[in-house]
């Protein structure tokens, strides 16, 4: 099944942008276009692995020829960065990360990458240099913030241009909630970061926001009171965020997979770090084996459309 991706809807404030709407597998690609002066264009993340090539094509038919001077990733989950190393080879664009997160990618130390931990695939990849919070950069003459957005990911930055008030998000806030709190599944806090960093949102004088997926939206009030419902949620009952996170986790593999028998999904899911950390925590109080704990998970996202199951392969949706 080819990856849904459409250039987003315009908004007065993202001229000299290109924001290209990916599935979900993929974040969203965003192009600052290069101003008068300057080097080239900058691209926001890169999207997973298996859309790579995609990823490539669409870039080219973005870029009309105009140079693609760096890539900036908000932080390194698979869906933000599968595509760094197809992009470097295709442009020869140098890559920068957040500080956190620069030795782990120099040294390819998967685990600490949340690669190997939640059994995800990525392309190893170089990087030139550091995108640190606290600092600014000039990209389509703009002048762009570097803000800490810690909670989905303890490394995770978001880009603000305060100027046009464009915020590339990342997975801090989309319309609709936020990206999983990675810290909270593996037993570190994380959800009062997620509300801080709400309210760091709720601060600046954003026009629209960029999300890391889906399209970018301009009620910023709307979507800061759909995501603190939602965190309360969490806060009060932290095994329904456990809950919520096995399915995702399971919902993105097959994503990747698009189709696997039953059997082999539920080993692959006990097998996989992240997954046997919520059982251990939030899963075996409730009786049974991991095995079963996960089996559940899949018949409910069978029974609500977001899987397929039939004669024992599940299938994406």
């Amino acid at each position: 099944m080819p990856d849904p991706t459409r250039a987003a809807a315009s908004h007065p404030a993202l001229a000299g942008l290109t924001v290209l709407e990916r599935g979900w597998l993929s974040s969203n690609n965003t192009i600052i276009h290069g101003a008068e002066g300057e080097p080239g264009a900058v691209l926001v993340d890169t999207s997973h692995i298996n859309h790579a090539q995609q990823t490539v094509a669409l870039l080219r038919h973005a870029l009309r020829g105009e140079r693609l001077d760096r890539v900036l990733n908000t932080h390194l989950h698979s869906d933000h960065c599968g595509g760094n190393s197809a992009v470097h080879r295709a442009f020869d664009a140098p890559v920068l990360v957040p500080p956190g997160q620069a030795a782990a990618v120099v040294d390819w130390e998967s685990g600490r990458l949340t690669h190997d931990t939640t059994g995800q695939r990525c392309e190893r990849f170089e990087i030139a240099g550091t995108l640190p919070p606290g600092t600014e950069f000039v990209a389509g003459a703009r002048h762009w913030q570097v803000l800490a957005a810690p909670g989905h990911d303890p490394h995770s930055v978001m880009l603000f241009d305060r100027t046009q008030g464009v915020l590339i998000s990342a997975d801090a806030l989309w319309e609709h909630g936020f990206g999983l709190v990675f810290p909270e599944i593996e037993g570190e806090p994380g959800f009062d970061d997620v509300g801080r960093v709400l309210d760091a949102i709720e601060r600046l004088p954003v026009r629209v926001v960029v999300p890391g997926h889906g399209a970018p939206f301009s009620d910023v009030a709307a979507a800061l009171a759909r995501s603190r419902s939602r965190l309360q949620g969490f806060q009060r009952e932290p095994a329904r965020h456990a809950r919520h996170a096995l399915k995702v986790l399971l919902k993105y593999h097959l994503m990747e997979e698009r189709r696997q028998p039953l059997d082999q999904l539920l080993q692959w899911a006990v097998g996989t770090p992240m997954l046997a950390e919520l059982w251990r925590r939030f899963g075996a109080g409730q009786g049974g084996s991991p095995e079963a704990w996960c089996e559940r998970a899949v018949r409910d996202l069978v029974a609500s459309g977001a899987l397929s199951l039939t004669n024992g392969v599940v299938g994406d949706g």
